[in-house]
């Protein structure tokens, strides 16, 4: 995702499902990016209009489709 893009979570890799329900992320939620951090810095999305920080390596593991 680029900066304030927004689409839905269709897939989270493996036991990163039960880690990242807890900060409101879930298959069928949908996720806006506000800011990605360069230099593998973490990655800011707003979920249930609450801010949630996602390490670059946590990130990379929830597939998400973007809307049109």
């Amino acid at each position: 995702m680029e900066y304030d893009e927004m689409g839905t979570v269709k897939r989270i890799e493996g036991e990163l499902r039960e880690k990242v329900a807890g900060m409101g992320i879930r298959v069928g939620k949908k996720v806006r990016m506000i800011t990605k951090q360069p230099i593998k810095g973490p990655v800011v999305v707003v979920v249930d209009e609450a801010n949630t920080s996602l390490g670059l390596d946590i990130a990379g593991k929830i597939v998400v489709e973007m809307e049109r």
